[in-house]
Parts: C-alpha cells; structure tokens; sequence
C-alpha cells in the first residue's frame, strides 16, 4: 500500500512511518515542521514540507503520489495553548481536516485513519471510559478533534471515504531501537518531564496535588506504549481495506498508574534518584482516566504486548538518555 502520514515528522507520526515501512510499505510523509522534526523522517520515506491547509500544496501530492490511505496525525495538541488560542485550533486542525477531505474526494481517497483523543469525552462519567459514553470536550483542543470526527463521518455519509477514529489515552515510551522518541518544545507530558529530571535538566517533579480521591493520593492516568498504539493504526487501516464499516475506537491499556507510580517506575529504570516536590491541584484535572480498550480487541484484533509500565518507562529512558536535548542532540 501507499500511505500518505499526515505529520509524519512528529512523536507519534514519526512511529507510524517506521512501522509501515518495517512492513515493506510506501510511505509519503507531509509535515510543516511547526512541532515536528527533520530528523525524525524515516530515510526510505518520501517528504513534502508544507502545511495541509494550503490546497494547491495538499493537492499537488495528492497529483504526484499514487495513494491508497491517509493516517492523519496533523494537529495542535496542547490543552493548555488551546485554551489561550482557540482560533488557532479551529484553523490548524479543523479547516486543515476539511482540505484534506476536499482533496480525499477530489483524487478519491477512500480510507483515512484519524488520531483523536480521549479529551472529546471530557470529565468521565464513570471509568473505565468506553466508546458509547456522551462526548462532551472541556477544552478547545478536544472539541476540535471531536468536530473533525464529525467532519470525516458527514463526508463519508456524502462521498463513501471510511474512517477509523482511534481516541488515544496517554500514549509514551519509544521505538525500541532507541533511534527516534518524544521531542516536544515546551514538554508537557509527563513521561518526558520526569526523565528530564532525572537528566538532571530539571532539579525536581512538581506533582500537581496529593489530596485526590485515589489510593497515594495522586492523579491516575492510562498509558499506552507508542509501538502499541501505531500497531493498532495499522490494523485499523487493514480493517478499512477490507471493507469494513467506519468506526471509532478507545486506545489505551486498560490500566491505570498514579503520578507517584509513575516516578518509582522512573527511578528504577533509571537508576536515578529523582526529587519530587508536592504543589498545588491543576485546574481541571479529574483524579482517575482509564480506558475500556476491549472494543479495538475485539474489532480490530489489537492486542498491545508492552504494557507493564517498566518497558514504557526503559523505551523512553533509552530515548532520552541517547538523546539529551531531544533531536537536536543529533544535529550536534
């Protein structure tokens, strides 16, 4: 097949195109280059720079490549930055969506695998959170990705194009090779910011609130492991080819680990003794996130092998250690 990865120079795109191209499949990767990285670009991949809402640009490869499916990795992501600039995020992922679809249908296109979220759910009704609970997004970065899910299902009930929606939880490690990882500027997550710590790049962990309803206190989150997460685009993208309906699926590991958990899990893959310092809640923060992931086994078949949050924390570690300052540690 012919997959075209939309941000394909980003953390989780960059995992896409190494698995597809592990697999003996053409990749064309599309990025700006606004948060992605150069470096991250798998050498057998074929790249266009450029931003997809410029129609003439999306539609010129669309023109030169032969394209069987899209994985649409392309959008603002920071929760905090969203709220600050809602606009931006409208236009970045929103109108940027709607030319692809334009150009989808314009060349006819008909499969697109989507990264979408758990923020299109908004505080929980109950946990584990499944695919059929209300959607109802407390940010502009979860409403935005929750209208794209809407703009792909009335452009497939118009035009025929299938989509497979997948809502990450919180996706970390690295390829295990060690050769490409997590570089976000700033750093958000909290996998990335514990090991910076641990680096020495930070003198501590600041945990957002010990007073939640949980069993240390801390907030309770499901990691998936990045290798696991492309694994499941891919048979997603299998499950489309073979004619199967549009569908939207919960990606996560089915287990939940505390903050403090997730700093123990650090200090031992490490070997470091990393300093964590108790501050004040987050606005907005719900104590415990997991998902029901039992849909995508069942439908898709996936079956995620690196769970234990030991493997999570050593792929990450093996990331950061190789590559302090991120990809511009191999610039240097």
């Amino acid at each position: 097949m012919h997959i075209l990865v939309l941000g394909g120079a980003g953390y989780i795109g960059s995992h896409a195109v190494h698995q597809l191209i592990d697999r003996g499949e053409r990749v064309v990767v599309v990025d700006n280059l606004e948060t992605g990285h150069h470096e991250a670009i798998h050498s057998d991949a074929v790249f266009y720079q450029g931003d997809i809402r410029n129609r003439d640009f999306l539609r010129g490869v669309f023109a030169k490549e032969s394209i069987d499916g899209v994985m649409h990795f392309a959008a603002n992501s920071l929760v905090g930055e969203s709220m600050e600039k809602p606009l931006q995020y409208f236009d970045n992922n929103v109108y940027g969506t709607q030319v692809l679809l334009e150009a989808m249908v314009e060349y006819d296109v008909k499969n697109i695998i989507f990264s979408s979220t758990a923020a299109t759910y908004g505080e929980p009704e109950s946990i584990p959170l499944t695919e059929n609970m209300s959607t109802n997004p407390a940010n502009p970065y979860g409403e935005t990705k929750r209208t794209m899910e809407k703009l792909m299902k009335w452009t497939a009930h118009a035009h025929g194009i299938s989509y497979v929606s997948l809502r990450y939880f919180n996706v970390a490690g690295a390829r295990e090779t060690g050769e490409i990882g997590e570089d976000h500027r700033p750093e958000t997550h909290l996998v990335p910011i514990i090991l910076q710590a641990a680096l020495g790049q930070r003198s501590h962990i600041t945990i957002f609130g010990e007073d939640y309803d949980t069993a240390d206190g801390t907030c309770v989150r499901d990691y998936v492991h990045v290798e696991d997460l492309i694994q499941a685009h891919i048979l997603a993208m299998n499950y489309l080819k073979n004619d199967s309906p549009s569908d939207i699926f919960n990606l996560g590991s089915s287990q939940g680990f505390s903050v403090k958990e997730m700093i123990e899990a650090a200090r031992n893959a490490t070997g470091k003794n990393i300093k964590a310092e108790t501050g004040e809640r987050r606005a907005g923060d719900p104590s415990v996130l997991i998902a029901s992931s039992d849909k995508a086994k069942e439908v898709l078949g996936w079956n995620p092998t690196r769970t234990a949050i030991t493997k999570i924390m050593e792929d990450a570690w093996k990331w950061h250690s190789k590559n302090p300052n991120g990809y511009q540690s191999k610039k240097e």
